[in-house]
């Protein structure tokens, strides 16, 4: 298995990097044509001799971050083939993707562009989609959905805040939809969900993937928490919360033209100690572990069958969620799959006038137990989806 030693020079890191692009999926794969999107699972059997994994949003920096978890060591199936599933009418530009994974050669990816028509009111039952999100269930191991935008308010039952920003719906629809397929929901308690059938199936929703899990299943949303949670008006207010009150860098939104601001910002979390997930992690619930996020949207009134598992330091913010039916359902706000979480080189700086940058590596290296939580988290998830049955 390829992997990285920790505090290892950036140039190394980035040759492991390069290096693992033609390794991260070991068999062949035929050259994809960008002008046509391809449709995985309309020829798809279940997967022999491989372990398949679903994700949602497959746009080239998704691989990046993959790949970097595999160079980490933090992927550890060597028979791993990824699907990455989106809708033709997503404003993403996935022949991006396609080109991406053969300029690099990546084996064992391919695609499924879904064009059945989805709406606000068809989400959440039988619809254009469903037999589709069922072939996609029945024949993989695990799903990921990642971050991206605000959802349209619309599907959790809500007018839409002048700072709420719809920019890709489509994505919205097809990955809400999705969810309530696998899940179930409050919006239609009748519905017999997926999972049913595979109640140990993995499902890792991370930012944006948590609150889709969270509404897909009937939640609804906080869309501003500066102002709706903490009472701020201004980003000038905000800069004057401590930091662990920072759910994502506000200098972005006064300086956004500096290339070293930090994308993300790092604060701790509180793990709660009921948590099924955290207790079959192992002892990673002891301290606060670092996390790196960008939202200024949180949960609210939760979907059928989550409970809370982690919280902000305050406890205003739900920072994850998990099933409490489905054991192998986790959502986090945060980000877990950044890959700057794992390069050690300093190149990054919270507000414009900071000194000397920093790396997210040596950050979360030197406040445990940040960094084995991360490690942990993804090789609970990896294991789930290696050994899940598809019986």
């Amino acid at each position: 298995m390829f992997r990285f030693r920790s505090r290892i020079p950036v140039i190394a890191v980035l040759a492991l990097i390069s290096a693992a692009l033609g390794m991260l999926f070991p068999t062949a794969a035929a050259a994809q044509n960008p002008s046509a999107p391809e449709r995985f699972f309309d020829a798809a059997s279940a997967p022999k001799n491989l372990v398949r994994l679903v994700i949602f949003y497959p746009a080239p920096n998704t691989f990046r971050h993959l790949l970097a978890l595999k160079a980490e060591g933090l992927l550890p199936i060597d028979n791993l083939e990824i699907v990455g599933v989106y809708h033709v009418k997503e404003r993403t530009d996935y022949r991006e993707s396609v080109r991406f994974i053969r300029d690099n050669k990546l084996a064992d990816v391919h695609f499924h562009a879904v064009s059945a028509e989805l709406g606000i009111a068809s989400l959440y039952k039988d619809n254009a989609a469903s037999a589709e999100f069922r072939k996609i269930f029945d024949l993989s191991d695990g799903i990921i959905f990642f971050g991206g935008p605000d959802m349209p308010p619309a599907a959790y039952g809500e007018e839409t805040d002048f700072r709420t920003i719809v920019e890709n719906p489509y994505r919205h629809y097809l990955e809400l939809s999705m969810i309530f397929h696998l899940l179930g929901g409050g919006q239609n308690p009748d519905f017999k969900a997926f999972l049913e059938d595979r109640p140990d199936y993995p499902v890792l929703g991370i930012c944006l993937g948590m609150q889709s899990l969270w509404v897909g299943t009937g939640g609804t949303m906080i869309q501003d928490l500066w102002s709706e949670v903490y009472g701020k008006t201004t980003v000038e207010d905000v800069l004057a919360l401590p930091r662990d009150e920072w759910h994502k860098n506000p200098y972005e939104m006064i300086a956004p033209h500096d290339p070293a601001l930090a994308p993300y910002m790092l604060h701790p979390v509180r793990l709660l100690p009921e948590s099924r997930v955290w207790k079959a992690m192992g002892p990673v619930s002891d301290g606060f572990p670092l996390v790196a996020s960008s939202h200024h949207q949180a949960a609210d009134a939760p979907g059928k069958g989550f409970a809370v598992a982690a919280r902000s330091m305050d406890g205003k913010i739900i920072e994850a969620v998990e099933h409490e039916r489905y054991s192998h359902v986790l959502g986090v706000q945060f980000h877990p799959e950044f890959r700057k979480l794992w390069d050690p080189a300093p190149e990054f700086k919270i507000g414009p006038d900071d000194g000397a940058l920093f790396s997210f590596r040596t950050v979360i290296e030197a406040r445990p137990p940040s960094f084995e939580f991360h490690k942990r988290l993804w090789s609970w998830f990896f294991a789930a989806v290696r050994d899940g049955s598809r019986e």
